[in-house]
């Protein structure tokens, strides 16, 4: 993926908003790629605009040979179903319906999504499929969550700080299936978080703040999850 002069602005009340100035990088296929910054920094703008979800004021994005920058809504609609997998800080399961049911609810909109059961297995979850998101821890639910974007088979995998609504204990964990889909599926993962000891285990990490990148550092020895701390 390629990100060229993405600038964002936001209308608040009566003073304008520079959500995103002229940010550019790329993305590799296969990467794990660690988005970093506070509060406001224009992550999760950034986050949302190659996801599909938002369009930017100028710049251009392209997934492979694809401008996502010049889609319409509907192409716009068919590039979130079919290309992207998205993994949120609440889960946004439905409450009615099973794990499984989450799942497969989600591989029914594509074309080529992977066996619901094997990645529900992959996830760790094959003794909770049949439970409701009521009947499950909230590492669980986030499981159910990561599940239902690669069941999809996306060419990306986005998410947007995956571990903070969990404990410690439960977000290593998290973070560390998240690498395993990485390695396993062979997924490109793009993480935005506050965090910055998740930093450790991605291959690349852009720093933000106020709406511009400060840095990208490229990681030749990312750290395993398991020995992440904070």
């Amino acid at each position: 993926m390629k990100i060229r002069d993405i600038s964002k602005e936001y209308q608040m009340g009566e003073v304008k908003v520079k959500a995103l100035q002229d940010v550019s990088f790329d993305i590799q296929e296969g990467e794990f790629v660690v988005i970093l910054g506070p509060s406001g920094s224009g992550k999760s703008t950034l986050l949302n605009i190659i996801g599909g979800m938002d369009t930017p004021d100028n710049g251009k994005v392209f997934l492979r040979d694809l401008e996502i920058t010049k889609f319409n809504d509907k192409k716009l609609t068919k590039y979130r179903r079919e290309k992207i997998g998205f993994v949120f800080q609440f889960y946004n399961l439905m409450a009615n319906l099973t794990a499984k049911e989450n799942v497969e609810l989600a591989t029914e909109i594509c074309k080529d999504s992977l066996d619901v059961n094997q990645v529900l297995e992959d996830v760790g979850l094959s003794d909770r499929k049949n439970h409701f998101p009521s009947q499950m821890s909230g590492g669980e639910q986030q499981r159910v969550a990561i599940a239902r974007a690669v069941a999809k088979n996306p060419l990306l995998l986005l998410c947007d700080e995956p571990t903070g609504a969990l404990d410690y204990k439960t977000g290593i964990s998290i973070l560390s299936l998240l690498n395993r889909v990485n390695k396993q599926y062979g997924k490109t993962v793009v993480v935005i978080t506050h965090n910055a000891a998740i930093a450790n285990m991605a291959d690349k990490v852009v720093r933000m703040r106020s709406g511009k990148i400060i840095k990208i550092e490229h990681n030749d020895s990312p750290v395993a999850p398991e020995r992440i701390e904070w």
